[in-house]
Formats: structure tokens, C-alpha cells, sequence
């Protein structure tokens, strides 16, 4: 029988932080570097848990080199050859905050030990639209029986605590939380599936962090108050693809129309994609992604550094140190509008 879930899930447009008392005086006393340890991989990571999505247009060696050195996380796009990544890593200063991503087939398998094998890389993000397939998590065990507590493993997607235990269970250290967030993404439009995101952050939050792992809310991120939201949901690192798209560093196609400096981009399950990286549309398949003209944005330092200080006030509101206090000083209000935009339509 049909049953329906009937408690209120939220989206990051739901809720607002509530201000507290605060013994922080200064944006400058926010402390946002923080230190993970992980339940399987060996080494910790300092870094500030922004997460570059591995979409093709984001997911460059551009935008490695510089998120490297403002402490975020770059998840490589899957569609470089193993030469061109071994050039980037040999090349690169630091590889600490980089992944290299990869799909569940055999020969991605071969791929990503071949990568791997070099010893320049040590970090994997395991990306597919449906993580509750059994061969995500029988790709993870695969990995993690060969390579042991040496690698990093990030995996997903999904958005239900079960299954979050599940990858974890199978030797994933951190769980891409979000099916259908994105600004590119059409999962929900065309199948029906998905679940709002900050419902699915606290929820898989929780699951994870009971038994040591951490998770990656991935997608849905409009600004940087929405990070600042994923992160008092629970959300150990925040992927983020469109706000990063406009960029210099984006491999998006720089187009001028009407004075206006626009950069293309789009989803990596949309017919465009499927056509310009794996050569056809498969006909058992539909489109499940858009393209878009985002606006040039420029460096995307400007960007970052936005969202750092976004970051930095919010944690001033809440008394919040450290990065990783902002879930222990976070109260939401659910709310049914955020901004008066009278004068900006």
C-alpha cells in the first residue's frame, strides 16, 4: 500500500537563523577552517568544506589550482583522460583538497586504481544520480577492500538515512547528500523523485555522524546563506555548482548577447551532456538535466571569498567559533518568505 510522509520537509528558502547572544565581536574571530577526521581514511583534512561540484563545466583543473589555495575542495570531472590528470597532479602544488570522480562501471573502476596507483592522488568521489543501487555500494567495498584506510572515499547520491548507513557501512567516509536540488537538474521534474534538501541534509546528518561518518550536501545552494544553512543542518562539507559557474575557472563557453557577458552550464544527466561526453542519448533514458546561461561572474575568488564572508557574519549572529559549532548554536525559524524584493524585481 501507498503511504504518504506526512511531516513537514524543508527546503534552505523555508527557514531562517535565529540571532543569539554572542561572545564574538569581530567577522575576524569566526574561526572557518576546520580540521576533519574521518571513520575510514587515515590522515585529516583541513579545509573549509566548500565543495566544487564535479560537473564538467566546474569541475576543472582551473578551478583546482585556485580553490587549493583558498582551502576548498575541488571534485575533478569524470571525462579527463588518466594522462591529462596525471600531467594536472604532477604540475599541481597541492593535491590535498582535490578528488577525482568516477562512475560504478568496470572500466571506471580500472580508470580510478590507475589514477590512484600513481600515488599523486589519494581522494575519491563515487558519483551516480541514483545511489540506491546495489553496485554503488558493492564499488565502495570494492575500493575500500583494495586500498584499505589510504583513500578518501566520498559517495552518493542519496537522501534517506538508510541508505546514507549503508554506504558508510560499505566503506564510504562521507555521503553526497541530494537528488534533485540543483539549478540544472530536472530528476524531480521528469521522474518525480527527490526530497527537499534540508529535510535530507539533517536527516542523513544524523544517520551519519552515529556511526562516525560525514556527509556532502549536494545542490540547492542559491547564496551564501544557504551554505551557512546546510552547515546547521549538520553538513560536515557543502558541494556547490552553479554559484561557481559564472566564473573564470569554470569551463563553461563565455557568450556576449545584448552587452551581457553570460557562461553556459549544465547538468551532467541532461541530453546536451549526454551527447557531448558519451556521444549519444541512450534511448532507455531521459534528459534529466537543463542548459543554462548563467551571468560572468569573473574570478571566482570574488565568489568564495562572498561566501566566506557570509559565512564569518552568520557565524557572529549565532556565536558560533568554530565551523563545526554551527550546528550545536543553529535554531531555525520556518518562515514563508525570506527577503522583501520590491525594489529589486
Amino acid at each position: 500500500m501507498t503511504t504518504i510522509i506526512d511531516n513537514v520537509q524543508l527546503d534552505y528558502s523555508d527557514v531562517l537563523l535565529q540571532p543569539k547572544r554572542t561572545t564574538l565581536n569581530s567577522r575576524k574571530e569566526a574561526d572557518i577552517i576546520r580540521t576533519f577526521k574521518f571513520k575510514y581514511y587515515k590522515k585529516a583534512l583541513s579545509a573549509t568544506g566548500v565543495t566544487v561540484a564535479n560537473m564538467a563545466t566546474t569541475g576543472t583543473f582551473e578551478m583546482a589550482k585556485t580553490m587549493s589555495k583558498l582551502n576548498a575542495v575541488t571534485c575533478l570531472q569524470k571525462h579527463y583522460s588518466v594522462d591529462e590528470i596525471v600531467e594536472f597532479l604532477k604540475s599541481n602544488d597541492d593535491n590535498s583538497l582535490v578528488f577525482i570522480s568516477t562512475g560504478i562501471k568496470d572500466d571506471e573502476f580500472q580508470k580510478t586504481c590507475e589514477i590512484l596507483d600513481t600515488g599523486l592522488i589519494d581522494k575519491v568521489c563515487v558519483d551516480i544520480a541514483n545511489g540506491y543501487i546495489p553496485n554503488l555500494s558493492q564499488f565502495i567495498n570494492k575500493l575500500r577492500e583494495k586500498y584499505g584506510n589510504n583513500i578518501l572515499i566520498m559517495a552518493g547520491n542519496v537522501v534517506t538515512s538508510d541508505m546514507t548507513q549503508e554506504l558508510i557501512l560499505n566503506g564510504a567516509d562521507l555521503v553526497k547528500i541530494g537528488i534533485g536540488p540543483g539549478s540544472a537538474c530536472t530528476t524531480r521534474k521528469i521522474t518525480g523523485i527527490g526530497r527537499p534538501q534540508l529535510s535530507a541534509v539533517m536527516e542523513c546528518a544524523d544517520a551519519a555522524h552515529g556511526m562516525n561518518g560525514m556527509i556532502c550536501a549536494d545542490g540547492g545552494c542559491t547564496c551564501p546563506g544557504d551554505i551557512v544553512k546546510s552547515y546547521a543542518g549538520g553538513a560536515d562539507f557543502v558541494m556547490i555548482g552553479g554559484m561557481f559557474a559564472g566564473s573564470d575557472e569554470s569551463a563553461g563557453e563565455l557568450i556576449k548577447r545584448d552587452d551581457k557577458e553570460l557562461k553556459l552550464f549544465y547538468g551532467m544527466s541532461s541530453g546536451y551532456a549526454q551527447n557531448k561526453h558519451w556521444g549519444k542519448m541512450n534511448k532507455y533514458r531521459a534528459s534529466e538535466g537543463r542548459v543554462v546561461e548563467i551571468p560572468y561572474t569573473g574570478p571566482v575568488e570574488n565568489t568564495i571569498e562572498e561566501i566566506y564572508g557570509g559565512i564569518r557574519s552568520a557565524m557572529t549572529y549565532i556565536g558560533a567559533r568554530r565551523l563545526k559549532d554551527i550546528p550545536k548554536c543553529a535554531t531555525f525559524y520556518k518562515v514563508n518568505r525570506q527577503l522583501n524584493e520590491i525594489f529589486a524585481k
